[in-house]
Parts: C-alpha cells; structure tokens; sequence
C-alpha cells in the first residue's frame, strides 16, 4: 500500500512565491508518496489579463522549484498551472504540472474548456489536443483530468482502457456545481473499475467560492476519504491496488467495453476511427 495527498487549499491570488511556499510547507509535513494540488494552484484561478504574465513553459522558475521539490523529497507532485506553449508564441494551456521523484516534468493539459456563466476559459487557453499522457508514479500508473473534463466520459473510459490504476481530477469547483461533480467522481469510479481522486481550491477569489471536498474513491464507488466543505485541509489516505483485482472481478466494465459502440459514437462526431 501506498499513500496520496490531497491538498485543498485556498492560493494566494498572483502570488507564485507565496504559493510555492504552500506547497513546500505541505509537502515536507506529509510522507506520502504523492501530493495532488488542484486546478491552477500555483497563480490562482481568477488572475484574467495577469494569466499571461504569471504563465511559465516546462522551463520556467516555478517549475524548476517544484521539480527540486519532487526531486529532493522523493515524491510526485501534481499541481494545476497556466503552462505557456514552448514553441508556439501566445499560445497558453490550463495544465497540470506532473512532477516526478526522477526529476522529470510534464504536464496534462485541459481538454474541455468552460466557457459558460462565470466561466471565460476560451478567452485565455487553447485546449488539449490528441496528447493524452499517462505518469508512472510512486502509488501506480495515474491519469489527470482537469475539472469540466470530468462531464466527459470518454475521456476517462479511454484512461482506463489504457490500464492506469487511477484518475486524478484537479478543479477550481464553485459551491454551485457541487452535487454535479459528487455524483460524477463516483460515477467515473464505478464505470471503469478504477481509483478516482478528486481535489479542489477552497477560499473565494472574485466571488466566486469555492468548496473544497476533496475526496478519494474506490473501483466499486465507496468513499474511502472525504475532506470537509469550505475549510483548507489535507487528506492523507493510503492506496491498496489490490482492490482494482477484486472490483473487475464483480463488475468488469472494462472487460466488456465494445469497441464497435466506441466506433460508431466516433463516426458521430466525424473523427477518424
């Protein structure tokens, strides 16, 4: 067995240095194996005209300074950023920053963007492409969706038809879309028989609150953590694999997976099979 972070806690809004103390401060406190921040962590999610500014590539100094904590401290990190295109000038993602004992960084970034009510995604970020990267990590083989990714399905059905052991899904949730996203970690858990971690901000930035309950749950759906609503916190739990073998058993969803419904749900939307 080994043991996950979650980490929901409230940043300090633009303020990079601040909350790169934060997560140094969390992560020498905890000993588990990975530690998962949520959906842009590292600037705040309401930063608007300041997102290019505060953005940095796989090069920059934030990163640098998390991939030294990964590396010091022997753990994995993953924290929600605002990744700037290495090669293509103005060009900004909502990522999540993967950052792994050996050193290594890269990074998830959002497919689907919101860009609805409170919400102006489209206005900053370009989404994901075809790149969908799975991370062997310290506690298994892990996946990342960013928040709105969550609505979608297929997109975790075709992580867990790759084999990773769990999903991680880093947000900046408000309060008013709470009982949506408890309903669907527990829903992309049971469909596909994996592990389904979920973390969130906490705090309120622009009026727009945020409610934390960070939770992790099981390959049949139980809750076997749970952080509280609107407090920062961060919930330790340990990870037994060995449940994956015994959920498939009674329920083997990814067995009975048919490619030919994923075929003609593809012609659908005119993509290439």
């Amino acid at each position: 067995m080994s043991k996950i972070a979650l980490a929901q806690v409230r940043p300090e809004l633009g303020d990079k240095e601040a909350n790169l103390n934060k997560m140094h401060d969390i992560i020498s406190k905890t000993d588990a194996s990975l530690i998962i921040f949520p959906e842009m962590f590292l600037t705040g999610y309401t930063i608007r005209d300041k997102i290019m500014a505060l953005s940095e590539t796989l090069e920059g100094d934030s990163v640098k300074t998390i991939s030294k904590m990964a590396k010091d401290s022997g753990k994995a990190i993953i924290v929600g950023m605002p990744e700037r295109d290495m090669d293509k000038q103005g060009i900004l993602y909502n990522s999540a920053l993967v950052a792994l004992p050996d050193g290594s960084v890269s990074t998830t970034r959002k497919t689907y963007l919101v860009n609805f009510g409170p919400f102006e995604e489209e206005t900053y970020f370009s989404s994901n492409g075809p790149v969908f990267p799975i991370y062997n990590t310290p506690v298994g083989k892990v996946a990342v969706i960013i928040c709105f990714d969550i609505f979608f399905p297929e997109l975790t059905k075709y992580y867990a038809l790759q084999g990773v052991d769990m999903v991680i899904c880093i947000s900046a949730s408000p309060s008013a879309t709470r009982e949506f996203f408890e309903k669907m970690m527990v829903a992309r858990a049971i469909e596909n028989t994996i592990f389904f971690a979920y973390t969130n901000l906490v705090g309120t930035e622009n009026n727009m609150v945020f409610w934390g309950g960070d939770a992790l749950i099981g390959p049949r759906g139980g809750v076997l953590a749970k952080g509280p609503l609107y407090e920062e916190d961060v919930i330790e739990v340990e990870l037994d694999l060995s449940e994956l073998d015994v959920a498939r058993q009674f329920r083997p969803t990814i067995k009975e997976t048919r490619g030919d419904i994923l075929s003609q749900l593809a012609k659908l939307y005119d993509i290439e099979e």
